[in-house]
């Protein structure tokens, strides 16, 4: 063996790869048993034989068959392989989950002023104008603000909406902390089920000795990633195992878990307690006066009750049954457990938020921005913007909007409102399903496919209005159907190009090669 310093692999490893490989890259291999954990005592080592074993068989090898598979027109530099999660979540771009939205960094690879071998010349300057009519979580926005560029985000869904306004939005950061901290306080002495900390407390200790036992962490994750090992099989054994053990501490501690009701989506997946907290803690939320404050304080508790849901930690995005027992966890590789608390999750995402807007807040530019609740197909932009911001309005007005970078919705792929069922719930907005293009629930047959691409059409048609003559349209979409040359020529555009791009690390548990095109439009 080779062993070597996890600081001295991640040297090792960039001067292999030619692309600067971080030390957390390497700890994540050896968290997740991708390579062999060697060294006790907190001196964790890697063997460079092993870790040289992973590169060769992993990343070299699949540009090569992702290529076979999805054509070799993939252009890998906008695979952005070489960053890791901490750049592509970067700043506020973590505060709150959202499926199917794209990495901060494709957007900023076609808004700045670079060019390249692909992008030959630059689309937009500082100071531009940049319109999302399909505004999701706002990634589009927040890049701008970062780049120097006015944007304009349009959505259907107000808790999109909400999502991106508080992303954007500047805050008084002392004023934020102490809301923050009257926000947890209050938690912190809310009435608590002391039986359910202690149960809590001796279920903790029953989980780490039966999984130091049987799931010693680095190596068991190596273990099953080597492949030889019947990883379901053993799981279920030994979920039948701890189960007996959480049984008896149910009823030793005398714990609820379903509630009396089954009404909303807040009675169904919450055990007891961790409802009692979040419409305790809600309540405070709705005290503070100050409307941006209440707002962001509101988007903590989203993402926390998000990840106290009863479900597995690998479901969290594709909610199945309500889990309110013991488990094995396919993404932790050990026996997990429901949460029966918000406090620790709460805690934790309320100092992240404040850590990621502080960070934001630093790099953002002087530009204008306006997010509007509205349908993208008949939304008359330049009016909207007049009431809500009238000194970028007279902007908007001298210049034009620019041209578009959006994501529109795939056909039949997400449920956008039912991602975020907990919220609508928990604040009480008004869904709009009826008004979501290419909806989970019509499927992808015929009739969905032309009604998706009429309503794709009438979005541009209608922001078409408000763009400059000499206009750029980018539109990212993972085109199974070929249904873009017909939305181009509904919407009186050309394709120009495109740039076909390889999506890596993807949250769901599918793994297989996947890949979108972004589509560049222009006027006939």
């Amino acid at each position: 063996m080779n062993l070597v310093s996890i600081f001295e692999a991640s040297k090792w490893a960039s001067a292999l790869l030619n692309k600067e490989v971080l030390s957390t890259n390497i700890l994540y291999l050896v968290q997740y048993g991708k390579v062999k954990k060697h060294g006790e005592n907190g001196s964790t080592m890697v063997d460079l034989n092993d870790l040289k074993k992973y590169y060769d068989s992993y990343n070299g090898s699949r540009e090569i068959s992702w290529k076979k598979r999805l054509g070799s027109d993939l252009n890998w530099t906008l695979s952005f392989d070489n960053l890791c999660e901490r750049d592509t979540t970067k700043h506020v771009h973590r505060l709150h989950p959202y499926k199917g939205k794209y990495i901060p960094q494709l957007v900023e690879y076609f808004i700045d002023t670079h060019t390249d071998n692909f992008k030959k010349e630059a689309y937009f300057k500082p100071r531009d104008i940049v319109l999302d009519p399909f505004l999701g979580s706002g990634t589009t926005i927040i890049q701008s603000l970062e780049t120097g560029i006015h944007s304009v985000g349009i959505d259907v869904s107000e808790f999109n909406c909400m999502i991106a306004s508080c992303k954007a939005a500047h805050y008084d950061y002392e004023y934020l902390q102490q809301a923050i901290k009257k926000m947890l306080d209050s938690l912190g002495s809310f009435e608590y089920d002391y039986k359910v900390q202690e149960f809590e407390g001796e279920l903790l200790a029953e989980l780490a000795k039966f999984n130091q036992r049987y799931f010693p962490g680095y190596d068991f994750k190596y273990k099953v990633n080597q492949g030889s090992f019947d990883e379901n099989k053993f799981a279920i054994e030994k979920e039948k195992e701890f189960l007996p053990i959480y049984q008896k501490l149910l009823k030793k501690y005398s714990i609820k878990l379903k509630q009396d009701k089954s009404l909303s989506f807040l009675d169904r997946w919450f055990i007891e307690n961790a409802r009692k907290e979040v419409d305790h803690v809600f309540k405070t939320i709705r005290q503070e006066k100050d409307i941006k404050t209440r707002k962001i304080l509101a988007l903590i508790l989203s993402r926390t009750i998000r990840s106290c849901r009863a479900t597995t930690h690998s479901d969290l995005a594709t909610l199945k049954e309500p889990q309110l027992t013991t488990y094995y966890c396919y993404k932790h590789k050990k026996i997990c457990k429901p949460l029966f608390s918000i406090v620790a999750m709460l805690s934790r995402y309320a100092f992240d938020t404040l850590s990621r807007i502080r960070e934001f807040s630093i790099l953002r530019k002087p530009v204008y921005y306006s997010v509007l609740a509205d349908d993208s197909r008949t939304i008359n932009i330049f009016e909207k913007i007049e009431g809500q911001n009238p000194e970028f309005s007279k902007i908007l007005k001298k210049q034009k909007i620019t041209g578009i970078f959006c994501s529109p919705p795939y056909v039949g792929q997400i449920d956008y409102h039912e991602q975020h069922a907990y919220a609508y719930d928990l604040l009480g907005f008004k869904r709009k399903e009826d008004l979501e293009i290419g909806p989970l629930s019509k499927g992808q047959g015929l009739e969905a496919r032309q009604s998706y691409v009429q309503g794709i059409a009438d979005v541009l048609n209608n922001c078409k209005k408000y763009l400059e003559n000499d206009f750029n349209v980018f539109l990212v979409a993972n085109d199974k159907y070929n249904l873009y040359p017909k939305i181009a020529e509904k919407s009186g555009m050309k394709i120009v190009n495109q740039f076909k791009r390889p999506v890596l690390n993807r949250t769901e548990r599918d793994r297989n090669p996947y890949s979108e095109i972004i589509f560049h439009l222009k006027s006939i």
